[in-house]
């Protein structure tokens, strides 16, 4: 194993990485995140997860789980060429970042036979679209996209009240182009993929775990952004929607998961972003797998 490649059981997973580096303040993402926690802690997220400026390391990238069946590419990213200026390292990107992570993994665009977005937030599902002639096209030409039915009915109807960029050029163009399918919170795929429901940082949110019998693996989106987070489940991210139900779905997801063989992938923990559940205190730490 390396730190962008690991096996368990039958899958292989492989990180695709499209940005690494620091986000904001971890005290702007973690409000609730008291000066003497942040000293108490330093230590250990420094220089991995935290910066000398005290800003929060965040990795953006994508994960592709080969079962023996499919390869399964979960979550998409920020992409290219989309227009946000809210966020200034994001807006009108172009670089070739994540087509040449995407390579390096031995992949193609065609290669993928399904997208999952464990939610529609934007730095989660860019890639689903390219810029093609002035129009959004699938960036993944033979993949059916599978969004949560609960998210994507919530972000429609957001959209219909105030028009949202994220929504219109990364997930309408999909629907329009016929290769999205709405599911239930139960939703799988074969014997090796199925959907964890953990709402809260959005109301349709799920993780999506992998293998034939047990969860081997699992990818997390954003349940958790932080090592922090870990280690105090209450501690709420400034992105969550539903702050209660979040902190809910992240000590759930952490017990489930805690002193078992599971891969945990999280979506945006400084590298190698994969590791093991362990309990720590009355909180849990994540022993890297790498």
């Amino acid at each position: 194993m390396s730190d962008l490649s690991f096996t368990a059981g039958d899958l292989t997973i492989q990180r695709v990485i499209e940005s690494e580096g620091p986000f904001i303040g971890i005290s702007q993402m973690l409000p609730g995140l008291d000066a003497a926690t942040l000293a108490e802690n330093r230590a250990w997220l420094a220089p991995s997860a935290l910066d000398a400026q005290d800003r929060a390391i965040l990795c953006m990238q994508s994960y592709v789980v080969r079962t023996p069946h499919h390869v399964i590419l979960v979550d998409s990213c920020v992409g290219n060429n989309k227009h946000r200026p809210n966020v200034p390292f994001w807006h009108q990107q172009t670089g070739d970042a994540y087509p040449r992570a995407l390579a390096a993994a031995g992949l193609r665009f065609e290669d993928i036979d399904y997208v999952m977005c464990t939610h529609l937030h934007v730095d989660h599902v860019g890639w689903n679209t390219r810029l093609e002639n002035g129009s959004w096209v699938p960036s993944f030409p033979n993949a059916r996209y599978i969004f949560g039915e609960t998210e994507y009915h919530h972000w429609s109807a957001a959209h219909a009240q105030t028009p949202n960029d994220v929504f219109a050029d990364s997930v309408l163009p999909v629907m329009q182009a016929g290769r999205a399918d709405l599911v239930a919170g139960d939703f799988a795929i074969g014997d090796h993929v199925r959907l964890i429901p953990t709402p809260g940082h959005t109301p349709g949110h799920v993780a999506v775990a992998f293998g034939r019998g047990a969860d081997v693996a699992v990818v997390t989106g954003d349940v958790l952004h932080s090592p922090l987070q870990a280690r105090y489940p209450d501690l709420e991210a400034v992105f969550d929607l539903d702050k209660a139900a979040a902190a809910a779905s992240r000590r759930g997801f952490l017990e489930r998961y805690c002193d078992t063989a599971t891969l945990c992938c999280f979506a945006h923990f400084p590298s190698p972003s994969v590791g093991r559940v362990k309990r720590w205190g009355t909180g849990f730490r994540c022993d890297s797998a790498a």
